[in-house]
């Protein structure tokens, strides 16, 4: 009786494990433990291959484990390639008893990048083109189109100093919804749509292999949370936790949404040489959206420390330009101070000439009015007059050539001429007197003949 129900039991699971979703963490292509993901950067390594494993129990072991490739193709496409075998659905009573051997599955992944901006990037893709090793079918391997996912997702890259945060939220279909390794057949029952998010945080722990890494997702039906551990720079070990939120009832076996240790490990055959890989610093990644150089990704961003090498440099350029301006204005001005210089020293040598002129004019002047002072002794008033005409065109503000030009015209017997002369002497010379005492006795009619000369 015991075994008749033991069989029955393990054949109605047997057959339910047939339609369910057998998604161990880490398989499916991308970084993150269940969740799809995207990156604005192409992945610089040739393939990353590893395995995982989900423990449901240990005493007596359950697991679901799998192995996985992926690569980036050209264009923002990328393709995975999966093999997994669930857990044993067995009650935990009976499963140390149990003869159930899960089916096997192998699954191909799709995706393709179709937009990026800055930061931001979105992909679309077909997940779990599952094949199943079913013992009720006839065919060797029969397609399982209920956990064929679709989905789109749009991811997020952000550099914080040395840390890098990275989200990811989508929407998928299928596989994607019920996210899980384990499904009993209430499960069957569940939607077969969803909303994903997902977190990446990148450290610089153990900077120089490419940084641990802290992962967090709801995936649908629970939150999972991971540590990715680099042993090398080529070598990553992954641990985490699946469905955290229902772990405090892991004595209760089985649902959907049921609580898992994992332990995975992948590897990674970059398109590059370590050399010119290590220079890149710690923002590279395994998968498009994965910003650790160590882990073969190149970055969208340069790390922190080249980020702030840049920066100095480029204040340095900016303080370099800003002094090549200065001394550019300064070139100017000096040019410009040395243009006045010149144009002072012009102007100087015009005011020497100028006053060197006025002085040798005036000296002729004055000559030409001792010339005519002779002439006037001696009669000769044609002559004195000419002199002093003379004087006046070298100089013609001389008061004293206008007032004995009018002494001149006086003794010539022109009083009009002569009065017109000695008023523009005293215009120019407001303070000659003698010119002035000469009109004022001209005007009252007691000038004497005496020559103008012997006044002054």
């Amino acid at each position: 009786m015991k075994n008749t129900i033991l069989t029955s039991f393990a054949f109605i699971l047997f057959c339910s494990i047939g339609m369910s979703a057998t998604r161990v963490v880490g398989t499916r292509p991308g970084l993150m433990m269940r969740v799809p993901m995207t990156s604005t950067n192409q992945s610089p390594y040739l393939f990353r291959a590893g395995f995982g494993t989900e423990f449901h129990n240990f005493n007596p072991m359950n697991t679901a484990k799998g192995v996985y490739f992926d690569m980036e193709l050209k264009r923002g496409f990328s393709f995975g390639f999966s093999s997994v075998q669930g857990g044993d659905t067995t009650s935990l009573g009976l499963l140390g008893e149990s003869l159930l051997t899960p089916p096997i599955e192998f699954g191909f992944h799709f995706q393709k990048k179709v937009y990026t901006y800055n930061d931001i990037s979105i992909s679309v893709g077909l997940q779990d083109v599952v094949f199943t090793t079913d013992p009720s079918s006839t065919e060797l391997l029969s397609i399982n189109t209920q956990l064929l996912s679709a989905f789109a997702v749009l991811g997020s890259e952000k550099n914080l100093g040395e840390y890098k945060f990275n989200t990811y939220m989508g929407f998928g279909t299928g596989g994607i919804a019920p996210s899980d390794t384990i499904e009993v057949i209430d499960s069957l029952k569940a939607t077969k749509s969803g909303v994903f998010l997902g977190f990446l945080f990148k450290t610089p722990y153990l900077e120089k292999w490419g940084g641990l890494d802290i992962v967090g997702e709801f995936d649908g039906t629970g939150v999972n949370v991971g540590l990715r551990i680099p042993l090398t720079s080529d070598y990553r070990l992954n641990l985490g936790f699946t469905h955290l939120d229902k772990l405090p009832e892991w004595a209760v076996r089985y649902w959907p949404g049921h609580p898992g240790f994992t332990v995975g490990f992948d590897m990674v055959v970059p398109r590059k040489d370590k050399a010119s890989i290590s220079a890149q610093g710690p923002s590279g990644g395994l998968l498009p959206g994965y910003n650790s150089s160590n882990d073969f990704t190149v970055p969208m961003h340069l790390d922190s420390t080249l980020s702030l090498a840049d920066l100095a440099v480029s204040t340095l350029r900016d303080s370099m330009s800003l002094m090549n301006n200065e001394m550019r204005n300064m070139m100017i001005r000096l040019a410009s101070v040395e243009q006045k210089k010149l144009f002072l020293n012009d102007s100087l040598k015009a005011i020497t000439l100028k006053q060197n002129v006025a002085e040798n004019n005036m000296n002729e002047a004055m000559r030409h009015l001792s010339k005519s002072l002779r002439y006037f002794y001696a009669g000769d008033y044609r002559e004195a007059l000419k002199e002093v005409d003379l004087a006046l065109e070298l100089n013609p503000n001389m008061a004293l050539a206008y007032a004995r030009r009018g002494s001149i015209y006086y003794k010539l017997g022109d009083v009009q001429r002569a009065t017109i002369n000695w008023n523009l002497a005293l215009r120019l010379d407001p303070e000659y007197d003698d010119v002035r005492n000469i009109l004022k006795a001209l005007h009252e009619d007691r000038l004497k003949s005496t020559s103008i000369f012997e006044e002054e």
